[in-house]
């Protein structure tokens, strides 16, 4: 069948968005360290799940002392940190902004793999940049008092979201050098590396969240979330379609089409999500707000096509 990375990273995308809607929901409800103590548990779940039925042995196949120790370090940044800043821009400044911000995340990653693995910047990679950064601009200022410019979304609320940009480029980073370090043999196929990783990755997240959620709320209101039907409903279905389908399919779609593409067609989020956040939260939508949104994937497409 042809076109199926395509297809792939354009349902990856979708996935995406819904994890990216839940998320605010599930957020509201529940708090942002309840949520993600639920996530991570959920993840790691169906993790050992998956290792069961496909290798006979629930433990995570394959990873050396070295890679292990790299994506604990990945869960720590992109997960404790990166998403407990995600959520939390979610509650201030709701998912469809949030996901904006997220365009920054490439960008993050591509300064991060400069730094610590000596990748060249190009001019286009810096063009990149300042395209993304300006459609960005145009969806979150406005005009303020005697006509000056103002951002129209609370400064703390910003602050978040590309916290969680950063981290999440700088977890991604981290997670290919620790990737790096796996074995690859009879009892581990290579399509499940992402997977095994992200287990990792899942236990540095549900320790980091768990220890937050003891020192800021105590254990008792996790109990409480736990017998909270609807709400755990949401964070199943926010941990299926984002760290574990979201995750394992986006690393599937380069395996049949070229990176940059697939990249390409997953940063499509910020797009998808204005007529859902319409109907859901009553977002109101404006010119500006979309064709934001479009300059700062035109942006990231950038960034992408220029990758070799």
């Amino acid at each position: 069948m042809t076109y199926v990375g395509e297809l792939i990273s354009i349902g990856v995308a979708f996935s995406w968005t819904a994890t990216a809607l839940l998320s605010e929901f599930g957020s509201k409800r529940l708090g942002n360290l309840r949520l993600n103590v639920l996530r991570m548990a959920l993840a790691l779940a169906f993790s050992l799940m998956l290792f069961g039925v496909v290798t006979g042995s629930i433990l995570p196949p394959g990873a050396s002392t070295e890679a292990m120790g790299w994506m604990l370090l990945s869960g720590l940044i992109g997960y404790v940190i990166g998403d407990f800043c995600l959520f939390q821009c979610y509650i201030i400044i709701g998912s469809r902004y949030g996901q904006l911000f997220m365009t920054l995340a490439p960008l993050s990653a591509a300064l991060m793999a400069w730094i610590t693995l000596g990748q060249q910047m190009t001019a286009m990679n810096i063009v990149a940049m300042l395209v993304t950064l300006f459609g960005i601009s145009i969806s979150v200022m406005g005009r303020g008092e005697h006509h000056k410019v103002s951002l129209k979304l609370p400064f703390n609320g910003v602050l978040f979201a590309i916290g969680a940009a950063v981290c999440q480029g700088v977890g991604l980073v981290l997670s290919k050098i620790g990737m790096d370090h796996y074995e690859v043999g009879v009892d581990m196929p290579e399509w499940l590396i992402p997977f095994s990783a992200n287990f990792y990755r899942c236990v540095a997240g549900i320790i980091g969240f768990t220890i937050l959620l003891y020192f800021h709320d105590g254990m008792t209101p996790l109990r409480e979330a736990i017998h909270d039907k609807k709400g755990l409903t949401v964070a199943t279905a926010t941990t299926i379609f984002g760290p574990f389908v979201g995750v394992g399919f986006s690393l599937m779609a380069v395996q049949y089409t070229a990176a940059g593409i697939a990249s390409t067609l997953m940063a499509m989020t910020p797009i998808i999500i204005i007529l859902p956040s319409y109907w859901i939260f009553h977002e109101k939508i404006t010119w500006k707000a979309v064709l934001g949104a479009f300059i700062s994937v035109v942006g990231v497409s950038l960034f992408f096509l220029d990758t070799k």
